[in-house]
């Protein structure tokens, strides 16, 4: 196989269902393949399994988290590029493998690609387009975002891959950092797009998220004390800057803020199995890094 398109779901049949028969038109599946995870649905996306036999299902009863689903999912991928994509997201250009296996090529030292990433719901994919940035642009930055990146698989295979010890929101980060402590760069390019297809007013409507809040509070903790020398500053400075900012002013933010701490607490011993300091160097450089454009 070519590529490999990788896509974790949970119970979101219809959004599914429309990346999946976007992608078929777009790619020839005898030498590219599609990879899907079910992660704890309790809808009907097992349906999707007879109705499109051409993809490789994959399912667990129980959610193990988006993180867990494709740490047992891109193992099994066959591709040389692995191409990973939300299930509620697809690519606005219909070449977008031949478009990374390109920009792989005039780069060898990158490792991962990062899309540029267009949020909306539109009524045609040329209207979604017309957000897109004017002109190529192409940078180095600090890590990628899941709804839509390309990695080579040679590169993935040197890193620890999707972390086990976070269930969902920072996992990118995690793999960023170790396809970076390898010695590869990720670029971001708006030379391929993916239409996150959200609904930004409804999301701006919606406002405080805590539950977001909470998981992304712990997920940082535990990527501080997995790979930072010094993490229990960082882990400090940390919670004390999401306490002011957030807990100390809003009781919903203060229950998500100790639920997390306890979390933190209790499963610090676990979280320790999988320390792995990276080089005060390569820290340096990600900091010197911009973030990708989302």
């Amino acid at each position: 196989m070519q590529a490999s398109i990788l896509i974790v779901s949970r119970d979101r049949k219809s959004e599914l269902e429309k990346t999946l028969l976007l992608l078929e038109r777009m790619i020839d599946t005898s030498i590219h393949e599609v990879l899907v995870f079910l992660d704890g649905f309790t809808d009907e996306s097992t349906q999707l399994k007879n109705e499109l036999n051409w993809v490789k299902w994959h399912e667990s009863y129980k959610s193990i988290g988006a993180s867990g689903a494709r740490a047992i999912l891109y193992p099994k991928a066959t591709g040389q590029i692995l191409i990973g994509l939300d299930d509620d997201a697809h690519p606005l250009n219909s070449d977008f493998i031949s478009l990374s296996e390109q920009l792989f090529n005039q780069y060898p030292n990158v490792g991962v690609l990062a899309f540029q990433e267009i949020k909306g719901i539109f009524n045609s994919e040329d209207e979604a387009l017309a957000q897109k940035e004017k002109g190529v642009v192409n940078y180095l930055c600090s890590e990628f975002v899941g709804c839509g990146f390309a990695i080579r698989k040679s590169v993935y295979d040197l890193t620890r891959g999707f972390p086990v010890w976070i269930d969902i929101y920072g996992e990118e980060s995690c793999v960023s950092m170790e396809v970076l402590a390898n010695g590869y760069d990720i670029l971001y390019t708006n030379y391929i797009a993916v239409n996150h297809r959200v609904n930004k007013e409804e999301r701006f409507k919606t406002g405080r998220n805590y539950f977001r809040f909470g998981k992304q509070l712990k997920n940082t903790a535990f990527y501080y004390l997995v790979y930072y020398p010094f993490p229990f500053y960082k882990i400090c400075r940390l919670l004390g800057h999401n306490f002011k900012k957030y807990a100390f002013k809003d009781w919903n933010y203060f229950i998500a803020f100790f639920s997390s701490v306890f979390t933190i607490i209790i499963n610090l011993t676990k979280v320790l199995k999988y320390r792995n300091p990276i080089d005060s160097k390569v820290l340096k450089k990600i900091r010197q890094l911009p973030n990708p454009k989302y």
